[in-house]
């Protein structure tokens, strides 16, 4: 089950739609979503977060807290969406697709994607990308 919780006033038009996307892009690669909780929030929320838990004191535009059980993908995703709407204007996109980038980002986590190394990154990316493609194809 995927749900959605709001920290801010920002809300999701489709909420629906990206479940089924998200949905089928982990059954793509062979894994069940058990409970995925995005949880939409500002800087400081997120800030307060990665300094908690992480102790790093930056901003960032996503924490993700993996509760996977092999191929049961399950965890917490929090999301700064000030974060997003400042690196889509940095990246040139738009907010939306920013947003879908990210959402997927914490996902490919659960399934054992990385994104430390070079390598990791540019794998993390391609499958970030063909998630994206999958969308806009629907």
């Amino acid at each position: 089950m995927i749900t959605f919780n709001y920290e801010n006033s920002f809300f999701l038009k489709d909420e629906k739609f990206l479940k089924v996307w998200i949905e089928n892009i982990a059954l793509e690669q062979e894994f069940e979503v058990g409970e995925i909780n995005y949880i939409f929030c500002d800087d400081e929320y997120l800030h307060k977060l990665n300094v908690e838990f992480l102790q790093h004191d930056t901003l960032t535009d996503i924490i993700s807290f993996d509760n996977s059980l092999g191929k049961l993908i399950s965890g917490d995703i929090f999301i700064s969406t000030e974060r997003v709407e400042d690196n889509a204007k940095d990246f040139k996109v738009s907010f939306e697709d920013e947003l879908h980038r990210v959402m997927i980002h914490g996902v490919l986590h659960y399934m054992g994607y990385k994104d430390k190394s070079v390598e990791d990154k540019t794998s993390m990316r391609n499958a970030e990308n063909s998630a994206l493609v999958q969308l806009k194809d629907w």
